[in-house]
């Protein structure tokens, strides 16, 4: 069987699929690798040391004919579709509630789509393949370092002949993977760290890193299925954004990260919540796509500088900033998922097991996945279906 290794053509992705320590784990499944030339520059993998690991270097044109499997990061372009052949296997962070049609179209191209983000998390065996959650730890990380850079401040309380610096007051909004990596990294700052979730079984995972877990007087229980958080009711948000402004007020930094899968992420921080922080605070959204943000006023991208002093920031990708640590992490998952799939060295799909049946997304020429079929059901009429 031949493994094929894609090279991102996102803008700004640095990351790659797998890196070369994960050959030979490949291999000794019987595996033979090739790898799209240049796929691991940007993330600090040469070609060479994909040579070096037993993995053949090709051009696009020979990956796209040649390979059983595609490893990927993102959702091949349209383009990149049109490249791929009748019976092959695409495994990437495909997002197919995000854009179901392109699912139909890798299904009438008989293409087999595996998607990592669709993982089931509340399996204990599929720990080892969760990108959503790795590529999360890495986000966490990198956020508490963004607000760091931004803060006029020292995080930790500091003191020298020159004075006290008191230690920076952070707040995280949304305790999944993220925002517990979040609370983690601000304390070994020396931060003081409030936490937020609507999931009342999330206080104790914060409480163990050191956060403050705050408990508003409006508390709701919004434990979703599957580890996620649920969507709030109108209702529910109102009252629970009344009195969370107050402890926005209060804090120097806000670290969000609530979402929720296929969905405009919940707003958390309103614009009357940001005009109600001191100057010199610093908000970074982590939910800002382009389904929106957990700040009112975030873009993606963008860091937006409010009339009263605050930052707002707005990054996309976070684990494209860190792209040799979340490759590595990126590649074990997919690994992992790519050998659940192996037997005596063949591609066998069992939809029987749990993992298979939420993760592959198609399957000989159809929609195979049930939450991806519902969403086309509930298209408009003339929307594409499979």
């Amino acid at each position: 069987m031949r493994v094929g290794v894609a090279k991102e053509t996102a803008p700004d992705e640095r990351r790659v699929a797998l890196v070369p320590d994960a050959i030979q784990k490949l291999r000794n499944s019987g595996m033979t690798v090739l790898v799209e030339r240049g796929a691991g520059a940007a993330a600090h993998f040469p070609d060479q040391s994909y040579v070096d690991a037993g993995a053949k270097i090709v051009n696009t044109a020979t990956l796209c004919s040649t390979s059983d499997v595609i490893l990927r990061i993102h959702r091949p372009t349209s383009a990149e579709a049109a490249m791929l052949q009748e019976g092959q296997v695409v495994i990437g962070l495909l997002a197919p509630l995000l854009d179901p049609l392109a699912m139909v179209r890798l299904a009438r191209q008989k293409v087999t789509a595996v998607s990592l983000d669709a993982i089931p998390r509340t399996l204990s065996r599929s720990q080892g393949m969760d990108a959503l959650s790795s590529q999360a730890n890495v986000g966490g990380y990198k956020a508490v370092l963004i607000a760091a850079n931004a803060f006029g401040r020292y995080f930790p309380l500091l003191t020298t002949p020159a004075g006290t610096a008191k230690p920076a007051n952070v707040l995280v909004l949304g305790v999944g993977v993220a925002g517990l990596q979040a609370i983690a990294t601000a304390r070994r700052l020396g931060a003081m760290v409030k936490a937020y979730d609507v999931r009342s079984d999330t206080k104790e995972q914060a409480e163990s890193l050191g956060a403050q877990f705050v408990t508003l007087k409006s508390a709701i229980e919004a434990t979703g299925q599957g580890g996620y958080a649920r969507a709030l009711t109108a209702e529910e948000q109102a009252a629970q954004q009344a009195e969370l402004n107050g402890i926005i007020a209060a804090s120097d930094i806000v670290i969000t990260t609530a979402q929720v899968p296929g969905r405009r992420p919940p707003v958390l921080v309103t614009r009357a919540a940001v005009e109600g922080m001191k100057s010199g605070s610093v908000i970074v959204d982590m939910a800002a796509s382009e389904l929106g943000g957990n700040c009112e006023l975030s873009r993606p991208g963008k860091v937006i500088a409010t009339p009263n002093g605050v930052e707002v920031h707005a990054p996309v990708n976070l684990p494209a900033s860190m792209p040799t640590g979340a490759s590595t992490f990126y590649s074990r998952n997919i690994s992992n998922l790519l050998l659940n799939f192996v037997v005596d060295g063949k591609l066998d799909f069992d939809f029987s097991d749990e993992v298979t049946a939420a993760t592959v997304i198609t399957h000989g020429g159809k929609v195979v996945q049930a939450a991806t079929q519902q969403l086309l059901q509930t298209a408009p009429k003339g929307g594409a279906q499979a």
